[in-house]
């Protein structure tokens, strides 16, 4: 399984430290700036409600999301394939577009993304925060 849930900061790092991929959901309004959006000092790291990729099983997202996981929009404004050492966002629309394919390949990890995704709280998109 690549993908982690932790009820506490303490068991994220008894399980690993601080090695780890963050899936966060954007809390900001709709509607505020994408440049306010992709601010690092708008982003709140380690949240207990996140879902953590291990940074040991880096290859392995590579290998299986990075078709998925495109077209996210950088810290520099600028888009393109995810970035394991920086901040990615993903937009509403482009968060449907990656549940979707999700839905579609449906393997276990995918379903507990999706499942993710699905019951986080209203939200303005997808952060995937880099090591």
């Amino acid at each position: 399984m690549l993908f982690h849930s932790f009820s506490s900061q303490k068991e994220r790092r008894e399980y690993g430290g601080s090695d780890f991929i963050e899936f966060q959901c954007c809390k900001l309004k709709r509607g505020t700036s994408i440049k306010k959006i992709i601010s690092a000092a708008h982003i709140e790291h380690w949240k207990t409600n996140s879902l953590y990729l291990s940074g040991d099983n880096m290859d392995d997202f590579l290998f299986l999301y990075s078709d998925i996981f495109n077209k996210g929009i950088y810290n520099n404004g600028k888009s393109g394939s995810v970035d394991l050492f920086g901040i990615n966002y993903y937009p509403p629309e482009l968060e449907k577009a990656i549940v979707k394919r999700l839905q579609e390949r449906n393997s276990e990890d995918d379903r507990i993304l999706t499942d993710w995704l699905m019951t986080a709280d209203e939200h303005n998109g997808l952060y995937i925060l880099g090591v």
